[in-house]
């Protein structure tokens, strides 16, 4: 009987495709409701339609694709209920997140952050809004692997994936000429071991932005 499991070099394949394409939507490389194609997207890469088909799938089941009954695909065009959900739910596991993380919150971690927040400063300065996306999440994700929560990590991951392109026409819509100002108040609240002023900076952090999309 033949064995019908993809091949070590067709699942390379398809990884390869689905962790790109992933990161591009995850920092805003695409625009909200931006259709796409199965066969551009194997043209893209230089691949066949069945690993382009497997890595649309599997990012539709993460929410960050939207497929349609009639195959057509993009990313989602958000609503203000779902912005709003989403930001409700940035709050909920980054707080949690940033509060588990602060017992670990070593001065090579703090030196860390600050760095990420001198990037971030860059891209805002060059007006890379896709950059800024980029490094903006590294700032997180860098304070959150201390927490030691890689199930609450994935979900958070997750959220960032929906907001991809959300996020892009928030930058378009903010305008920024400084980095983020709750960085810094996250960065001295790690530095005091305040607890209390780490969860509110983180809190305001991840969802003042997100409202200023909600009409």
């Amino acid at each position: 009987m033949l064995n019908a499991r993809p091949s070590e070099s067709q699942t390379a394949t398809h990884d390869r495709v689905y962790r790109v394409l992933r990161a591009r939507i995850m920092h805003g490389e695409m625009a909200p409701g931006q259709a796409l194609t199965l066969r551009g997207i194997g043209k893209d890469f230089g691949v066949s339609m069945t690993p382009a088909r497997e890595a649309v799938r599997r990012l539709a089941a993460e929410g960050a694709l939207f497929l349609s009954s009639s195959g057509r695909v993009s990313t989602p065009e958000l609503t203000n209920d779902r912005i709003e959900e989403l930001a409700a739910l940035r709050a909920l596991l980054e707080v949690e997140l940033a509060s588990r993380a602060l017992p670990r919150a070593h001065m090579a971690l703090i030196d860390r952050l600050q760095s990420i927040n001198m990037t971030v400063a860059e891209m805002v300065t060059k007006r890379d809004a896709v950059g800024y996306i980029r490094t903006n999440l590294e700032f997180h994700r860098t304070l959150y692997l201390r927490a030691q929560a890689p199930a609450m990590l994935a979900i958070a991951e997750t959220v960032w994936l929906q907001l991809g392109p959300t996020m892009r026409a928030l930058y378009g819509r903010l305008r920024r000429t400084e980095p983020p100002h709750y960085h810094k108040l996250i960065i001295a609240a790690l530095q005091a071991g305040d607890e209390p002023g780490l969860r509110l900076a983180v809190r305001s952090d991840v969802t003042q932005g997100l409202r200023m999309l909600v009409s």
